[in-house]
C-alpha cells in the first residue's frame, strides 16, 4: 500500500465587500461612555459576522481625538478580541487588528459629534493555526491586481512571503515553493486588499 501524503490544500475565496465607512453602524449621537447601535447594512440581529477578518474604522464628524472607543468581538482564528481605538478630529480612526465578528463598540468618553464605523479595504485569514510548511499556491486572478502577504502568528505578524495577483480575470499563478517549503512556526495567515484575487488554493504540510 503506497504511503498518503501529508501535503493539504485550503482553497480561499476572496473577500469582495468593499471598503464600508458605516456599515457597522450608521452615523448618529453616541452618549457619555454609551454604546454604538450595530445597524448598519454588514449588521444582523445586533452583531456583524463577515465572510474573512476585516478592519475596524471609526467616523467621527466632530473631535473625538482625546476619547477612545472599544471594539469586542473575535479574531479570524475564532478567539475573542478587544480593541481599544483612540478616535479622530473630524475624520476616519483605523483600527490595527482584524475582526471576524463585533459584538459591541463602546465609546469611553463624550463623543463630540455623529459617529459611524465600518471596515476599511484590507481583509485576512488563517490557513493553518499551527506549524507548518508552505509548499505551493495556485491562485486565479481578478481584474484587479494586488499582493498577498502571508503571515506567521497572525494577519499582523511577520510577513514570510508575499504574492502578486495581475489585473486579468483570466490570468493565474501556479507557484511551486522549492525544497522543504517556508516553515512557518505559528502558523499561516493571510493579508490582501479586497477582490484582488478570485480564489487561491494553498498548499501546506
Amino acid at each position: 500500500m503506497s504511503g498518503r501524503s501529508d501535503v493539504k490544500a485550503v482553497t480561499i475565496t476572496a473577500d469582495t465587500v468593499a471598503l464600508d465607512a458605516d456599515g457597522i453602524s450608521v452615523a448618529a449621537a453616541v452618549g457619555d461612555s454609551a454604546a454604538l447601535v450595530i445597524g448598519g447594512a454588514l449588521a444582523s440581529g445586533g452583531s456583524v459576522t463577515l465572510s474573512h477578518g476585516r478592519i475596524v474604522t471609526i467616523l467621527s464628524a466632530g473631535d473625538d481625538s482625546g476619547i477612545s472607543f472599544t471594539v469586542v468581538g473575535t479574531d479570524v482564528d475564532g478567539d475573542s478580541q478587544t480593541e481599544s481605538i483612540t478616535g479622530a478630529n473630524a475624520g476616519t480612526a483605523t483600527g490595527a487588528v482584524y475582526f471576524l465578528t463585533i459584538a459591541s463598540i463602546t465609546a469611553v468618553g463624550d463623543p463630540a459629534g455623529n459617529v459611524s464605523a465600518g471596515v476599511n479595504g484590507s481583509a485576512a485569514d488563517v490557513i493553518f493555526a499551527g506549524r507548518s510548511r508552505l509548499k505551493g499556491i495556485y491562485l486565479t486572478s481578478t481584474g484587479t491586481a494586488g499582493t498577498t502577504d502571508f503571515l506567521e502568528d497572525s494577519p499582523t505578524g511577520t510577513s514570510l512571503m508575499k504574492l502578486s495577483s495581475v489585473a486579468s480575470a483570466t490570468a493565474t499563478r501556479d507557484v511551486v515553493i522549492p525544497d522543504e517549503g517556508v516553515v512557518f512556526i505559528d502558523g499561516i495567515y493571510i493579508q490582501y486588499t479586497v477582490s484582488t484575487f478570485l480564489t487561491m488554493t494553498v498548499f501546506h504540510a
